[in-house]
């Protein structure tokens, strides 16, 4: 567990430091962090996506992932019971400030947890004893931390015990029966994942608000199709 840990405390100090940087950003700096970051999960959800589509055994569950999981989670209104949470949380002076803030810590959950490196991190670590790939991740997620407090607040730092218990479940899992975590079920969520952050993507960007949040369960379809299976 040590290269989760060291990866969650990567993500406080980081949000920590964007926060006070955030103080002296001007607007339309900040306007060029959005922009920025929703670039930036384009091209993360875009490769992991592609890169992981050959892998796959079922080259339809990812539709089928995606249509269920956008159902059910629309159906529980995750994202906007997510938004309204963070509402009551956050200490901002007006709503919109709010809406950021619930917007960017649904980003960075995804960005931090739907991930090769965060995803097959615990599991190497569990399995190996090695933690190379988790601080690799921690080296990461270090910069866009900075990058998602300076532009969000301090607010981004709630992203980082999410992301311990995401690695904890993978490495609890991994050290519980070695076989749990297979090479084709990690492809099947990496893919889903990418599509997830993608969308992420286009909310920053203002080119469609895809409530991402509302397509989380879409990452249990390939857990429950592989236990079926």
């Amino acid at each position: 567990m040590l290269g989760t840990i060291v990866n969650t405390c990567t993500i406080i100090v980081g949000s920590v430091v964007g926060a006070l940087l955030n103080r002296g950003i001007k607007e339309k700096y900040k306007n060029v962090l959005y922009t920025g970051l929703g670039l930036a999960c384009l091209a993360i959800g875009l490769n992991a996506t592609v890169t992981n589509l050959p892998k796959s055994q079922y080259p339809v569950l990812f539709i089928v992932a995606i249509s269920i999981g956008g159902v059910i989670g629309t159906a529980l209104d995750i994202d906007g019971r997510f938004k309204r949470r963070v509402d009551k949380l956050s200490h901002s002076v007006n709503s919109s400030t709010n809406n950021n803030l619930a917007s960017g810590l649904s980003t960075a959950v995804l960005v931090y947890c739907i991930g090769p490196l965060s995803m097959l991190g615990p599991v190497i670590s569990a399995l190996k004893g090695d933690n190379t790939f988790l601080y690799t991740n921690a080296t990461l997620d270090l910069v866009s931390s900075v990058v998602f407090a300076s532009t969000y607040g301090i607010g981004m730092i709630l992203a980082a015990p999410v992301l311990f218990l995401w690695q904890g479940l993978f490495y609890l899992v991994a050290s519980l029966s070695s076989q749990a975590v297979s090479d084709a079920l990690m492809a099947e969520l990496l893919i889903v994942g990418g599509m997830m952050i993608t969308a992420s993507g286009l909310s920053l960007l203002n080119l469609k608000d895809c409530k991402t949040l509302n397509y989380l369960p879409a990452l249990l379809v390939p857990v429950v199709w592989f236990l079926v299976v």
